[in-house]
Formats: structure tokens, C-alpha cells, sequence
């Protein structure tokens, strides 16, 4: 069995809280982006135009024109190594209350490192194919928008344009504070740790709301068909759960028993069942889907409403560089 670093720190735990174990045990990380912005809006001429079309006052108007493509395969594909950054960077990693940060294991700094570097190598390989196709992607904008076609909104070349960054910052107060002054060093000493009492809850709150979702998903695709459609069951229904509890036993702060006590009743539903297995029988479909939704009841009464945080990234009709937010 693997010893994660909060296995190792177990006897330290017993005597701190899970704020301070997460704390001890977890370094912050940050991902960026630049992207060039695919959509731009419409000049006020323009708009006066699109507006007089439709008889309406172009301040209540907003429009937007396409500078390429997107369903092309080319930007497809850098698109798609993006998405594969935020996937993993938010699944092997906890929620943070700061935009932008995120708290990864720091046994796992090294290895995320190197798995950015190759998404980032990816990245610009896709850039390059992109670019590729760069001129034939503006002969088709020319033809498609028409007057609206504008060349100066189209840089020379896509490299460089599209790239990944990522850095490990500081979230502790820093030393020299100290010297400075002592009172505000102990005013930001206790602000990080209300930073990390806040970090537990949303992480107890993203587990909780992962699990309601994934069991939500299960015993919709088991429950009885309807009208007579057939449900579409996959695989993932049943691996996408088994993927949720290897991360939580990676990444569980332990702070809440009853968190731990209903993921190891979900999981001990579903132990050694395969997807196979429930196609096959009505009676385990039913089994599983009484039992489910038992521990989703117990969950409902757990999750907290809050007000989602945004994804924050670089603005469409810009060509600057956007933060990943830490939920």
C-alpha cells in the first residue's frame, strides 16, 4: 500500500487540526493562460449597421463577430489540451479561498511539474499544426464575414499566442514581516489560518458535491426506463465513482468523519461491482440504486449552498493572459 505524506505525518495530526494538517502537508499552486481570442466585438459603426437591420437602438444591442473557426480540427485540438490542463489540475488538487490557487500534496509537486511540461509541449505542437492551417482559416473568415472581415485582427502568426504557465506560490506571511513588524506578521498568521479553516470546508464541499453528482448520474442510468426509451448505461458511470475514491483517499483532509463514513458506504455499494454486472441483473440495479440513494440523502443534508466561483479566464476579445480559479 502507498504511504501518502499524510499517512507519514499521522502522528503530528493526532494533535493538530485538519486546517493546520493541510497546512503542514500541501503547497499552493497556481495555472495561467494566454489565449488569443477568437471573438471580437463589433465596432460602433458596425453595430449601427447589424441594429438599423432590425429596426432596434444600438445601445440595447451587443454582437460579436468569429474571427476563426473553432469547430476546426486544428483548434479543436488545442482546445482540447487546455481542457485536459484544468481537468487534471483541478482533480489532483484541493480548492483554495484565493482566485487563481489551488492546494496540491507536496509529494506530488514534482510529478505535476513534469506533467505540465509535457501538456505544455503538447500545447505547442497543436499551436503549430493550428498555424499551419492559420491561412486557410482567414480565407474562410474573409468569405464568411464579409464586410466585417478586418486583416488587422489577425496577427502574423498563432505561435506563441496560445501557451501555459504555472508557478508554486507563497501563501504563508513572509519572514521579513517579522522584522517589520511583529503585530501585523501575527495579523497575516492569522489570516492564512482562517485561509485554511475556509480550505477545509471547500474541499468537504467539492467531495460532497463530486459524489451527489456521480450517484445522481448512477441511479439515473439504473432506475426503470421511462416511455419506453432505453437508458444509455456506460462503463464510466461505474469507473468515473471508482476514480472519485482512489482521489479522495488521496486527497481526504480527514476533518469530517461523516464525510469518510459515507464515501466508505458508496464505495462498499458498489465493491467488486462491474458494469457488466448491473446490465445483467435487474435485481442488483435495484440493489444499488435503494442503496445510493440512502447515502445521497445523507449527503443533500451535508452540502452547504454557496455561490459558485467562477473560472476566471482570459476574456474572449482579448489576447491576454487568464487565471484558473481555485474551484
Amino acid at each position: 500500500m502507498t504511504m501518502t505524506l499524510l499517512d507519514q505525518a499521522a502522528p503530528r495530526a493526532s494533535i493538530s487540526s485538519p486546517a493546520e494538517r493541510l497546512r503542514l502537508t500541501t503547497a499552493a499552486v497556481r495555472v495561467a493562460f494566454t489565449w488569443f481570442g477568437v471573438r471580437k466585438t463589433l465596432t460602433p459603426e458596425q453595430k449601427s449597421q447589424a441594429a438599423d437591420a432590425f429596426g432596434a437602438e444600438k445601445e440595447y444591442l451587443s454582437a460579436r463577430k468569429k474571427l476563426l473557426d473553432t469547430r476546426h480540427a486544428a483548434y479543436k485540438a488545442v482546445t482540447a489540451v487546455r481542457g485536459k490542463v484544468l481537468a487534471y489540475w483541478k482533480g489532483d488538487t484541493l480548492p483554495y479561498p484565493e482566485p487563481g490557487i489551488r492546494l496540491i500534496r507536496q509529494n506530488q509537486v514534482e510529478d505535476f511539474n513534469a506533467t505540465l511540461l509535457d501538456h505544455r509541449s503538447n500545447l505547442r505542437g497543436a499551436v503549430a499544426t493550428l498555424d499551419d492551417h492559420y491561412a486557410e482559416l482567414k480565407a474562410a473568415a474573409r468569405q464568411r464575414l464579409g464586410s466585417l472581415y478586418n486583416p488587422t485582427d489577425y496577427p502574423p502568426s498563432l505561435q506563441g499566442l496560445f501557451e501555459i504557465d504555472w508557478d508554486f506560490p507563497s501563501v504563508e506571511p513572509p519572514d521579513y514581516l517579522l522584522q517589520l513588524s511583529p503585530a501585523l506578521y501575527e495579523q497575516e498568521k492569522a489570516r492564512v489560518a482562517s485561509r485554511f479553516d475556509e480550505a477545509v470546508v471547500l474541499a468537504e464541499q467539492a467531495f460532497l458535491a463530486e459524489l451527489a453528482k456521480l450517484i445522481t448520474h448512477l441511479t439515473e442510468r439504473l432506475s426503470d426506463e421511462t416511455q419506453g426509451e432505453k437508458k444509455i448505461f456506460r462503463d464510466s458511470a461505474v469507473t468515473n465513482l471508482t476514480d472519485f475514491f482512489e482521489r479522495f483517499k488521496q486527497l481526504n483532509v480527514r476533518s469530517s468523519a461523516e464525510l469518510d463514513s459515507l464515501v466508505e458506504q458508496a464505495q462498499g455499494i458498489v465493491q467488486g461491482v462491474e458494469a457488466q454486472d448491473l446490465r445483467d441483473s435487474t435485481a442488483l440495479r435495484q440493489h444499488i440504486v435503494t442503496e445510493m440513494s440512502r447515502v445521497q440523502t445523507a449527503i443533500d443534508g451535508m452540502i452547504v449552498d454557496q455561490p459558485r466561483r467562477r473560472i476566471v479566464r482570459s476574456h474572449p476579445s482579448s489576447n491576454g493572459a487568464g487565471h484558473a480559479n481555485g474551484d
